[in-house]
Formats: structure tokens, sequence, C-alpha cells
């Protein structure tokens, strides 16, 4: 596991971000656009993916696919995040500006992840 530090960081935030899932589902449901079917189901199981793509990025063997799945899981939270941003009971009172801001950090973190190939 000789690989840069700024890598466990990520991992980590994945794998805490995964288990906070299944802390706090509610909120997570929450923010589903409401044409997403199977809202609890979506929660565990992208939980439980980022839990997994944060311990596979840390191996050799499984880093390339972790960083696609990477890659792949944040294209698909995108609509989560611009519903947060128009959907007033979505948005859980978080500002529009860091609602708005959070939208090319998901770019940014695409990028981050994609480093690591």
């Amino acid at each position: 596991m000789g690989s840069p530090w700024h890598l466990y960081v990520m991992a980590a935030a994945y794998i805490v971000a995964g288990i906070m899932h299944f802390v706090k589902p509610k909120m997570y449901m929450r923010i589903l656009p409401g044409y997403l079917p199977g809202h609890k189901f979506l929660v565990n199981f992208t939980g439980f993916l980022e839990i997994i793509v944060g311990v596979a990025i840390c191996f050799a063997p499984s880093k390339s696919i972790a960083v696609y799945t990477i890659i792949a899981m944040l294209v698909f939270f995108l609509p989560v995040h611009f519903h947060m941003l128009l959907g007033k009971n979505a948005s859980m009172g978080v500002p529009k500006w860091i609602l708005i801001l959070r939208i090319p950090l998901q770019f940014a973190l695409m990028y981050w992840a994609f480093l690591y190939l």
C-alpha cells in the first residue's frame, strides 16, 4: 500500500460517507428525487458501494475498478444535487450558494479519482 496520502484521504471520505447512509438514512432518502423508485434500497446500495470503493481504491488490483466506479457514481449523483438545488424540502435548509458549489465539486471529485488511474 505505497499510495500517496491523499488517496487514503479519498478512501476515508468515501468510507465515512457510506457509513453515514446507514447512520442517517432518512436524510439521504429526503434528498432523492421522487421519480426514483426504492429510496431505501438506493440509500443502502449507494452507502454499501461507497464503503466498498473506499476500501478497493487502496489496493492495486482493485484500484482501477474503484476509480471508474467512483466516477460513475458521481455522475449518477448529479441529479440528486440538482434536485437539492431546485427543491425546497430536499435542500434541507442548506444555503443555495453551497448547493450551487456542490455541482462543480462533483466534477472536481471525478478528476481527483481519475488521477489515480
